[in-house]
């Protein structure tokens, strides 16, 4: 009987660790031990991208040589999206959630930035362009990126219209899309940019995950990349 209740306790005690690490919003980076996919293989077989643009080395390590993104064949719902990346001087990339359309993905799509804070023109810039803002919606609430040539650690969690960003440890950012109604104005008063010309209330909540390359002139490295599904 001991040995019974010893192990529906030890049961429990998973169970709850394994509904801590789904939570919403998140209180960290999650245990992706068990129930997580790789997002992309070694061949990148089950990706969308450029011939000849994105790589993955010996050591697992995702890079572009060129601005063009790499997407998920397959779409997301409610899902958590678990990364390292590494940033070089003045680094400028994204994570991108909700992709509807991998051609043309600026505007159909959310992303979650990646850039180098060190960096004289992004810690100038406005704050939804710094790191782990979505960018051009709504800044982190910190910059917690490391300095280039330090991996970082990034979890995005998305359930339904809800975003949550968790960098090197510190949930920064937590979105609620049904608040972006306008394709102009941020609910804060502040200018959408352009080329991002549909509310993000009115966007689709599934749809493929992508990874930004070689923007600017400054590469961006990854690895570690796994998905895992909440439904």
């Amino acid at each position: 009987m001991r040995k019974m209740i010893s192990c529906l306790m030890i049961c429990a005690a998973l169970t709850a660790v394994a509904l801590a690490a789904d939570q919403m919003p998140p209180t960290g980076h999650p245990d992706n031990a068990q129930g997580w996919e790789t997002l992309f293989t070694g061949d990148l077989s089950d990706a969308i991208f450029p011939e000849g643009i994105w790589s993955v080395d010996e050591d697992g390590v995702l890079t572009a040589t060129e601005d063009k993104c790499i997407w998920s064949k397959k779409e997301y719902e409610n899902f958590i999206l678990d990364l390292e990346f590494k940033n070089a001087p003045g680094t400028n990339s994204g994570v991108f959630v909700y992709g509807t359309d991998p051609v043309n993905w600026v505007a159909t799509s959310v992303e979650v930035q990646i850039a180098d804070d060190f960096a004289e023109k992004w810690a100038k810039s406005q704050k939804y362009c710094q790191c782990g803002a979505i960018y051009g919606r709504l800044p982190a609430k910190k910059s917690a990126v490391k300095k280039p040539g330090e991996w970082n650690r990034m979890t995005v969690a998305c359930k339904g219209p809800m975003i949550y960003v968790v960098l090197n440890g510190e949930l920064v950012t937590e979105m609620d899309m049904r608040k972006w109604t306008s394709a102009k104005k941020n609910p804060d008063g502040t200018d959408i940019p352009k080329w991002l010309s549909k509310p993000l209330a009115e966007m689709a909540t599934k749809g493929h995950v992508g990874l930004q390359g070689k923007h600017g002139g400054a590469p961006i490295y990854f690895r570690n990349v796994k998905v895992k599904n909440l439904d």
